[in-house]
């Protein structure tokens, strides 16, 4: 497997050397910014596999920059902050990152988050190129080989995660899909700040699909066990 390249946000300094210098001696191929304006032009004109994103830059908000990547990239994006408040992590979940990396942080879990995400990469690619069929169920259909999602005849407009979510759950229609199994298939992990980013991004995901948020159509939540995509005669 091919190590991927992966774009280092970061305007401090000593953080971004320990990045860097950890990518190095693990043999990663990097680039790097220091600033908002500058990580979306690397992001746009060499197209890395992962990106590492720090929120607080100089010119812009990390969050900023989450959306103007989302605007034409599903690339994964690892966001490594100071910022530790559950409202800062769903709010960058909800703009669009794969995962929430907090500062300080240990240089083998930043390796960790890499490695899953790669392999999470390589799983979505093997997907991809493995079916070309559809899913179809009521008013929505999944394009797994398309990678999107159309209701009434409309694409939706989903994160990379809602995505992820909507596959797994549309792969296991009828069945109840437990919190562990959910997020184990998602992040590679099951930790309990996966979980309740789980639940962030389950809401977000239903907006989108179900006209009456009170009467759920497709996605039944189970409470404390997990969820199931029901089937539509």
């Amino acid at each position: 497997m091919n190590k991927p390249l992966i774009l280092v946000v970061e305007d401090d300094s000593p953080v971004r050397n320990l990045i860097t210098t950890t990518l190095k001696t693990n043999d990663y191929r990097y680039l790097v910014a220091v600033n908002g304006e500058m990580a979306v032009l690397e992001a746009s004109s060499h197209n890395p596999d992962i990106v590492l994103l720090d929120l607080g830059l100089p010119d812009m908000d990390g969050i900023q920059v989450i959306t103007k990547i989302r605007s034409w990239s599903n690339l994964p994006i690892i966001v490594i902050s100071a910022r530790s408040e559950d409202s800062d992590k769903i709010e960058a979940l909800d703009a669009g990152a794969d995962d929430y990396l907090t500062k300080p942080f240990s240089v083998e879990e930043l390796l960790a988050r890499i490695r899953v995400t790669q392999r999470r990469l390589t799983f979505m690619t093997n997907e991809t190129t493995s079916t070309g069929s559809s899913f179809v169920n009521g008013k929505l259909k999944v394009d797994y080989a398309g990678g999107c999602a159309y209701l009434n005849g409309l694409e939706l407009h989903l994160t990379p995660i809602e995505y992820k979510l909507l596959c797994l759950l549309s792969r296991n229609t009828g069945k109840v899909l437990t919190h562990t199994f959910i997020t184990q298939n998602i992040w590679g992990r099951s930790w309990e700040n996966d979980v309740a980013s789980l639940r962030v991004f389950m809401a977000t995901l239903r907006k989108k699909l179900e006209p009456d948020a009170d009467s759920p159509q497709y996605i039944q939540t189970h409470i404390g066990v997990g969820y199931r995509m029901m089937r539509i005669e």
